[in-house]
């Protein structure tokens, strides 16, 4: 899956996504999945597929050989994880979960790249020692591809890395119109150990953390609450996030 556009071999980054068994609709969910695969491969890198039905051997072999990690979207992350019992979160895969984080501690372990997208911010946070909202109101759009996507501003942190990736030539003024696909969310208060807040969103119950990085400028740590893979609902400043990814895991591997 490499291309001549880029120098070197395609770094492999490891795409975890929802087995298609377990939603409602497999075949919009394999086209959810297809959406990552694509956007990677249009960085440059080389995308290998994980979900919960991987085996122990694939699942080594995999994280033996990744450059990157790619949370992808998709289910709520067990409360349980953070320290607390279910009150608004729904359709929790724990198989997933369980793939994720053991691929995020060998992606720690290793110092990899990791990108985290709407459910794989959210994981970030929860892997790094953080917590999350259960549920907040008018944060969701029609179901995909049913409707248009409602859009709310994300306001990037000035100077921030996610700043300086989206909008190089302007850092201190980042506000993006972004799709809005979740019902789960991040507080300042409820961000992990080593990470910083590199956007936020208004909302009626306070403001919400929609972008955050490692505080450490060595790491390449990321997350993002919209859905940048959509790029029909996505401003185009988010094509340089995946390139930016990919070019990390090109860089380490």
């Amino acid at each position: 899956m490499s291309s001549n556009r880029f120098p070197g071999p395609a770094p492999r980054i490891v795409v975890t996504v929802q087995a298609p068994w377990r939603a409602d609709d497999p075949e919009l969910a394999r086209r959810k999945n297809a959406q990552y695969v694509e956007r990677v491969v249009a960085a440059g890198g080389e995308p290998v597929v994980l979900d919960e039905t991987a085996t122990d051997a694939q699942r080594g072999a995999a994280f033996a050989a990744m450059d990157g990690l790619l949370l992808s979207g998709g289910a709520d992350v067990d409360p349980a994880l953070y320290g607390q019992a279910t009150n608004g979160a729904v359709d929790i895969e724990p198989g997933r979960d369980a793939l994720e984080l053991a691929a995020w501690r060998v992606a720690r372990e290793r110092r990899l790249p990791v990108l985290g997208v709407c459910r794989g911010m959210q994981a970030i946070n929860v892997f790094a020692g953080g917590s999350l909202m259960q549920h907040l109101e008018g944060h969701a759009s029609p179901a995909y591809l049913t409707g248009p996507a409602n859009r709310h501003p994300l306001r990037v942190a000035p100077a921030s890395r996610m700043a300086r990736i989206l909008r190089p030539t302007d850092p201190g003024h980042v506000v993006l119109s972004v799709n809005t696909y979740h019902h789960q969310a991040v507080r300042r208060d409820q961000l992990a150990p080593g990470l910083v807040v590199a956007g936020t969103a208004p909302h009626p119950e306070g403001e919400l953390v929609e972008a955050i990085e490692s505080a450490d400028p060595s790491e390449v740590i990321l997350g993002i609450q919209c859905h940048p893979e959509r790029i029909e609902s996505t401003p185009p400043e988010f094509l340089r996030l995946w390139a930016f990814f990919v070019d990390a895991c090109r860089r380490r591997g």
